[in-house]
């Protein structure tokens, strides 16, 4: 039922290449998504040795941005960036470093369709939550929105199929229809922290403004870098009225 769920949030051809790989299964022997040694029965997509060697995040870290911290620091430690730019968001938050293991698999939902990584992917968004968000009670999930030219060539968003998996586990509803990406953006990859600010700079907006009912918003993306885009998602939820945004990506560079 899970994986049919996810299915009806792809688009039509990446639901035929879905049906094609399920067709492989059953003809060849099962490869791990990371390393892509034959699965033993008992094994997910991914083998036990690949989510051993997940490289993942833990304190101490940023208490706004997340960003891991050398040494001891107290737990309301703020870094010198958030000091002096502080984020339109409340905080960051990620359970994983986006290198190794991580970002091949990162790699194989956004770029190959194996959406059938979801589900293990959102037990380390959950994990995240009951950790390190235990207080917060958020009103509405939301992911970080394509541009729909985008959508269309790569045929879903892979922020909101985290963004809606991890909402049926935690039992808040999830929107997809109140920010938007108005502007297609250049390529990050290359660019300056200041530069990424400057590249998405009024690339979103909400949709019907205000933000229906205020509330508390958990923001959800795949990756982390300098947290340009995040910053930005939430300050347009801000200054349309959103009262605090949270936002909580699978990985982050750092």
């Amino acid at each position: 039922m899970r994986m049919r769920s996810l299915v009806q949030h792809v688009g039509q051809g990446p639901r035929l290449r879905w049906m094609a790989s399920q067709m492989r299964e059953l003809a060849f022997p099962r490869a791990c998504a990371g390393c892509h040694r034959p699965l033993d029965r008992e094994e997910g997509p991914v083998c036990w040795e690949c989510v051993a060697d997940l490289p993942r995040l833990s304190t101490p870290f940023c208490h706004h941005c997340g960003r891991p911290v050398a040494g001891q620091v107290d737990h309301r430690y703020v870094c010198s960036d958030c000091t002096r730019r502080p984020p339109a968001f409340t905080c960051a938050r990620a359970p994983l470093y986006y290198r190794g293991i991580a970002q091949t698999l990162i790699g194989a939902l956004k770029y190959h369709h194996a959406v059938w990584l979801v589900p293990g992917m959102v037990d380390h968004l959950e994990a995240a939550v009951t950790a390190w968000l235990p207080e917060e009670r958020f009103t509405r999930i939301m992911p970080v929105p394509l541009h729909p030219a985008r959508q269309r060539q790569r045929g879903f968003n892979q922020s909101e199929l985290l963004a809606q998996a991890l909402g049926r586990r935690l039992g808040v509803p999830v929107d997809t229809h109140t920010l938007i990406r108005v502007r297609e953006t250049p390529s990050q990859t290359h660019l300056t922290a200041s530069q990424r600010l400057t590249n998405v700079k009024g690339a979103f907006r909400v949709k019907d403004s205000p933000v229906p009912g205020g509330g508390s918003i958990l923001l959800i993306d795949d990756v982390m870098t300098t947290g340009a885009t995040i910053h930005e998602c939430a300050r347009t939820l801000r200054k349309d009225g959103a009262d605090t945004v949270v936002a909580l990506t699978l990985a982050r560079s750092g």
